[in-house]
């Protein structure tokens, strides 16, 4: 099982062939990432944008752009939706966004021509690693869908539990994060996180073991579930928290990143490749981490 970044890049650097399709690559954190990958020898590069621009910002951050393949469609959504085709026709195996709205790079992706739809839910997976833990934590869903039914809390479990799949962890627990550990028909959470787990006890969801409702505090430390007295399987062995909502996930995610200085990867799951999502405010070192665990996703 990985279990930390290093390990997660050391991996991404044994598939030197994957190749990834970046939207609107004129972008400078992107690209800068793009040139920490190769020069850790980690992924193949085909950048479509605006050539001119590319090169202008490949320049400024020191990428040779002999070694990536610049397609030059000048207009973002034009070029997000050749860079879908890369992918959708096997040419490329991972989508990356660049310098374009999330809508309109999301619209290509799910174009009913030459999109990455499975017919499944696409939900965001947060990948964290704090040096208190021995594990990675996966957060989902905080950037995407906003506020999710018990059927697509189901699906987002189930992409999220992929992940974990891909990063090796073959059984991870799951917990259904609320404000309380106990079920209060004042909050709705709690009944979905109870219905989640029973869901999890029959196999209607596999792959994992579900308990909730779970506070943070107690899905992920277990002396926190010990002085709760908050038992079960998942009660401070936690690896994927859900989140209620967008609300919450998304405050959990910037939480951990400007108060923790915790280290993170974020990934949409769902198409049919992975696809690399990050914020706007992503620094290059969690783009290039967020590749990574792309390209190891990807086989």
């Amino acid at each position: 099982m990985l279990t930390t970044f290093d390990q997660v890049v050391a991996c991404a650097k044994g598939h030197k062939s994957a190749r990834v399709a970046v939207a609107a690559a004129q972008d400078r954190e992107v690209l800068e990432a793009v040139k920490m990958a190769i020069d850790v020898g980690m992924g193949d590069f085909a950048l479509v944008g605006d050539a001119r621009r590319i090169a202008d910002v490949a320049s400024d951050v020191g990428l040779d752009v002999s070694r990536v393949d610049i397609l030059d469609e000048p207009d973002a959504p034009n070029a997000a939706r050749l860079a879908v085709s890369l992918v959708s026709s096997g040419k490329a195996g991972i989508l990356m966004k660049g310098l374009i709205p999330t809508s309109g790079f999301l619209k290509a992706v799910l174009d009913r021509e030459v999109g990455l739809r499975t017919g499944k839910l696409l939900s965001h997976v947060a990948v964290f690693k704090s040096p208190r833990y021995d594990r990675f934590f996966y957060l989902t869903d905080g950037a995407m869908v906003v506020a999710p039914t018990l059927e697509e809390k189901a699906q987002i479990i189930g992409n999220a539990v992929g992940v974990a799949h891909k990063l090796g962890n073959a059984t991870p627990k799951v917990a259904c994060v609320a404000a309380v550990e106990v079920v209060n028909p004042a909050m709705p959470e709690t009944i979905e996180a109870a219905a989640l787990a029973k869901m999890g006890d029959r196999g209607q969801i596999k792959g994992c073991i579900i308990d909730g409702p779970l506070g943070l505090d107690n899905a992920v430390s277990a002396e926190s579930a010990k002085h709760k007295g908050v038992g079960g399987p998942v009660a401070g062995k936690a690896d994927i928290i859900l989140a209620p909502d967008i609300a919450a996930g998304n405050a959990i995610y910037k939480t951990m990143v400007y108060f923790g200085d915790i280290e993170a990867a974020a990934l949409v799951a769902g198409a049919r490749a992975p696809i690399v999502l990050t914020s706007r405010s992503d620094s290059p070192r969690a783009r290039l981490l967020s590749l990574a665990c792309a390209i190891v996703t990807s086989e």
